[in-house]
């Protein structure tokens, strides 16, 4: 645990010096992200803080080549380079976005070739399970390609998506890399203690973190698309790494153990995950196009239900902080009690978040009539003035 604290801290401290860095460095570039009827930040705001991150992963990546802990990782995995590679590109294509902006289709298609250049060095999900049936499949090169790609371009949408409050993001990814670093420290490595997975989350919670202090509102600067698709794809490589080529498959035999490995990652991002279905259905029912942005997320319906933005976003990591904690009390955890406290917790949540739609609805029942009102007539409402 050591060295992964040490890669950890080299990652927040580097991206929290980092950022306001870039921040005077994308003013200048003109990098602002005005404010606009489907965004709700008040102000312009400087974006591309994705740059910071980015610094981050690089030092973090550098601190492990120096650890006699990641030697054998290092030398016999394809992870730590194909990171780098991926990483660089992916923020270049955010970058460009952030400053000039892009088609939907612009922006999908290089994330397809990204997550290709991902398959070429080596990273991509050797097996599957088949729910129904209680089998992996091990994949084939062509079904091998198409899941991680569909794996991969969804964990970057899905972040990317979700990105729409001052530190939703960022405190989220914490959550869900955080969460995921936990279950691979329990899980069987091929590098003993070493798991190229833990440390890609390790690296991706500790640029989060040192990123946050920056975005959590009022944000002095957004991450933009260059720091949300890097921590999807990120959180991509991880889960890859972690559930889709571990050498150690569960049996075939034990629904949980296989059930368990694939559903972590997913539940770990299962709000950003519903969010984009939601999306996704909500603009085919309305016969618009996929990729275009509207004002109903998940996190915008906190602020319409009556939530403050702080308290809006820290909802949702409280939600999300359920969600992964429920994944690893399935995975590490087995007893009622496990299940007990997250039922409990969801019961609270839930109160929390539909309290003030409940205190808005007691003060209308309870106020009386207005005496000042207009009073209707046949002949149409009372006027003070004229016309």
């Amino acid at each position: 645990m050591v060295a992964y604290l040490i890669v950890f801290s080299a990652c927040a401290a580097t991206t929290f010096l980092a950022t306001p860095v870039v921040r005077r460095l994308v003013v200048r570039v003109g990098a602002i992200d005005e404010p606009n009827d489907r965004k709700v930040h008040p102000v312009a705001t400087p974006t591309m803080g994705g740059l910071a991150i980015y610094l981050g992963v690089l030092v973090g990546l550098g601190v492990s080549f120096l650890l006699p802990f990641f030697s054998d990782v290092h030398a016999a995995s394809t992870e730590p380079l194909a990171t780098f590679v991926t990483c660089t590109l992916i923020v270049a294509l955010g970058a460009v976005d952030d400053l000039r902006g892009t088609m939907a289709l612009t922006k999908f298609t290089g994330q397809v070739f990204i997550a290709g250049i991902l398959i070429l060095m080596g990273v991509e999900l050797s097996y599957f399970w088949l729910p129904g049936l209680g089998i992996f499949i091990l994949l084939g090169s062509d079904m091998s390609v198409l899941l991680t790609i569909v794996w991969t371009v969804a964990f970057v949408n899905a972040v990317n998506l979700v990105d729409g409050l001052d530190g939703l993001a960022a405190g989220m990814v914490t959550i869900a890399a955080g969460a995921f670093f936990l279950y691979m420290t329990r899980s069987p490595s091929q590098f003993g203690e070493a798991s190229e997975a833990a440390l890609l989350a390790s690296v991706t919670a500790g640029v989060c973190v040192g990123f946050l202090p920056w975005n959590f509102n009022p944000a002095k600067i957004f991450m933009g698309d260059s720091g949300a698709m890097l921590l999807g794809l990120l959180l991509a490589i991880s889960t890859i790494s972690g559930v889709g080529r571990n050498p150690y498959p569960p049996s075939a035999g034990d629904f949980a153990a296989i059930a368990i490995p694939l559903l972590v990652p997913l539940l770990v991002l299962f709000i950003p995950f519903l969010d984009v279905l939601l999306a996704i259905v909500r603009r085919v029912w309305r016969r618009k196009a996929i990729g275009v942005a509207d004002k109903e997320h998940i996190h915008h319906r906190l602020l319409d239900i009556g939530h403050s933005h702080r308290q809006a976003v820290l909802l949702m990591y409280l939600w999300s902080a359920l969600i992964s904690g429920s994944g690893l009390a399935v995975g590490l955890i087995d007893g009622r009690f496990a299940a007990g406290l997250v039922l409990v917790g969801a019961v609270v949540l839930f109160l929390i978040t539909a309290l003030p739609r409940f205190t808005e609805r007691r003060r209308v029942a309870g106020e009386p009539a207005d005496p000042d009102a207009d009073v209707a007539s046949p002949s149409g409402p009372v006027s003070d003035g004229p016309g």
